[in-house]
């Protein structure tokens, strides 16, 4: 399908219907075009003779797909480019509305990290996402997403949808509106963090549990068979052979005597069966009540049920918030897909579902608005791969528990309608609310503060402004009614159809008969506020020497202005500045790319320390040809990247 046609979404018919301020059908999308940025391959000439890629889109490269940027305008994406009807499982846990910021744990490496009384975050906390929705904002979010979700999946595919106690009751509606009520299968519980509350003068019971929401697009759907452990052996019992419902067998023979069940219910098992137990000695006739039972032999296991709180259902591993467990994760692929069957997850995060899904020899999709939730899924993903491309090497192809390995050894990462910011996306917000002189409002669950008179809306550095986007400011001022002050929309850019809504709005505002005039300030052009990307870069001293076929790359020095700022800004006043005596303290990867092209940055080799204690080694060698370029991509423990091209 041509880039930036509409593409059309089947109305929800589901019921009953929630009722929110602002709810509008999603009718259709526009898609936005994507960007190749970046590919990794783990294992050369890899190809698993077990996948057959006809239905993965020409357009996209076979492998892992890694998308950066709103997860609508990507799913859009992915359904107007061939995944419409191919995805066979979805997992996401979206932000639960709670109204706080999630912030991700920095520290620079072999470099302790304290953080100083009355500061909101420390340098070791960098703000990953807002989960500051109204509620009907919220709701339509979801609402939408979930829309467009429905229509990727296969006929035959699910999802499964993480919530807490604050927003499932909404959720569980939305979802029976769009999935169907028919088409739900269970709530699911897991495990949450429980944080630490007084017994004095409590409110609430904390929260032990988050709920997981399962939905089937139809009745061709069906969980595949998964055990869980039990916490003890449970001795060999005898139990009743009669289940609920009428049908099934009428009756049964044991010992020549026939036994009926009871009324409004069947026996669970055929005749068939009854003899082969029989003879196994796992069938008699209760003594007391003279009904026939059945044996379960001692065992240590037993089949799934709703109750998934014997694992944990978040875990600490990469310093991301709500991070996922890598055993929730396992166990929602292993009873939702197969081998070789699409998996998406369009809050992906810190990476928890395509790393599962890569290890169990599954497709997978991620996507991510959070440049640094893209950062920490690329490592997690290049430090699988690579293992088992080591272990595909030793034992000369295939991996225990597949046939013929995993499904791919290679991703790539696309952008899709993103304005590459080089910077994480909360660094740039707090640039703009530092240069355009704004007081944050962080009481305000809609509005980011005020501006002189104004109350002040950021949209999201990875969009332009677009209608939408008004009108949704548009919706909160409903919502408002005596709210009087003008409002200041601040964007990086803004859809045509941006002026004409706004020239409508203000008409009438003009003569002084309405409140509310709202301005747009584009910070890439408004003359006002023109200096808003005078950002000082990192930068990297990169030294090259040719050695026969190969070019040695020694990294002298890097710095980080954004770094050294912030540990400036947090030892102001103090003696707890941390002492950097060696660059590499500040730096969390170096990829290279012996053959860049200028737009895709493919990486041949990658320095990804494990642990926090460890630091990059700073001095590679690569084999090159004549008049090749090389591109050395830095990333800081920020999440801020230096790329540095070289020609030989």
């Amino acid at each position: 399908m041509v880039e930036g046609t509409i593409v059309d979404i089947k109305q929800a018919k589901g019921r009953p219907m929630l009722s929110w301020v602002g709810k509008q059908p999603l009718r259709n999308v526009i898609s936005y075009p994507s960007q190749l940025v970046e590919t990794y391959v783990a294992k050369q000439d890899y190809s698993s003779d077990g996948v057959n890629w006809t239905d993965w889109p020409e357009k996209f490269n076979r492998g892992g797909l890694l998308f950066h940027g709103d997860n609508k305008d990507v799913l859009a994406h992915l359904l107007a480019n061939g995944f419409r009807g191919k995805i066979k499982l979805i997992y996401i846990d979206p932000p639960f509305n709670t109204g706080v910021d999630y912030v991700r744990k920095v520290t620079l490496r072999q470099t302790k990290m304290e953080k100083i009384e009355a500061e909101p975050y420390s340098f070791t906390e960098q703000i990953q996402y807002s989960a500051n929705y109204s509620v009907d904002l919220f709701l339509q979010f979801l609402y939408e997403r979930l829309l467009l979700a429905k229509e990727l999946l296969s006929s035959d595919g699910m999802i499964f949808i993480r919530m807490d106690v604050h927003q499932e009751a909404f959720l569980r509606l939305i979802a029976d509106e769009v999935f169907g009520h028919e088409n739900f299968q269970n709530t699911i519980v897991v495990n949450r963090v429980k944080k630490n509350v007084t017994n004095k003068g409590r409110r609430t019971i904390p929260h032990a549990v988050d709920m997981l929401l399962v939905y089937f697009k139809t009745k061709d759907a069906e969980f595949l068979d998964v055990l869980k452990k039990l916490p003890t052996t449970k001795p060999a019992s005898w139990h009743g052979m009669e289940s609920p419902g009428v049908p099934g067998p009428r009756f049964v023979i044991i010992d020549e005597k026939t036994y009926y069940p009871s009324p409004g219910r069947h026996f669970t098992f055929t005749q068939l069966q009854v003899d082969e137990m029989k003879l196994q000695g796992k069938i008699r006739i209760n003594p007391n009540t003279d009904r026939p039972e059945y044996l379960i032999d001692e065992r240590d296991f037993e089949n799934l049920d709703s109750d998934w709180t014997d694992i944990p259902g978040y875990t600490f591993t990469t310093g991301y918030p709500t991070e996922n467990s890598r055993q929730l994760l396992e166990r929602v692929i292993r009873v939702g897909s197969k081998p070789n069957d699409i998996v998406l997850d369009f809050f992906v995060g810190s990476g928890t579902t395509v790393e599962m899904a890569q290890q169990l020899g599954r497709r997978w999709i991620g996507v991510d608005i959070n440049k640094g939730a893209i950062q920490t899924t690329t490592k997690r993903l290049q430090s699988t791969m690579h293992k088992q491309a080591v272990k595909i090497t030793r034992n000369k192809r295939s991996l225990p528990g597949f046939e013929d390995g995993p499904s791919q050894m290679s991703f790539s990462i696309y952008r899709v309608n993103d304005y590459d910011l080089q910077i994480q996306h909360n660094e740039a917000f707090n640039l703009a609310v530092e240069h355009l002189g704004m007081t944050r409002t962080k009481t305000d669950i809609f509005f980011d503060g005020t501006l002189g008179k104004r109350l002040v809306k950021i949209i999201p550095f990875t969009h332009p402004c677009t209608v939408m986007d008004l009108e949704e400011v548009k919706i909160e001022l409903g919502n408002r009614p005596d709210e009087g002050r003008d409002i200041a929309v601040v964007c990086l850019g803004k859809e045509l159809a941006v002026d004409k809504w706004l020239e409508d709005w203000n008409r009438m505002r003009k003569r002084g008969d309405f409140p509310n005039k709202i301005e747009v300030i584009e910070l890439r052009t408004d003359p006002r506020y023109g200096g808003f990307f005078i950002h000082e870069p990192a930068q990297a001293s990169i030294q090259m020497n040719c050695v026969g076929q190969s070019v040695q790359i020694i990294i002298k020095d890097f710095i980080s202005p954004t770094i050294l700022k912030r540990l400036d800004q947090q030892s102001e006043g103090s003696l707890l500045r941390p002492q950097i005596t060696d660059w590499r303290s500040m730096v969390d990867s170096v990829m290279i790319d012996n053959n860049y092209n200028g737009m895709v940055f493919n990486i041949i080799l990658s320095d990804i320390p494990e642990k926090n204690d460890d630091l990059v080694i700073g001095n590679y060698e690569v084999p090159v040809t004549e008049g090749c370029t090389i591109a050395v991509k830095i990333t800081d423990m920020l999440g801020e990247e230096v790329l540095s091209i070289f020609t030989i």
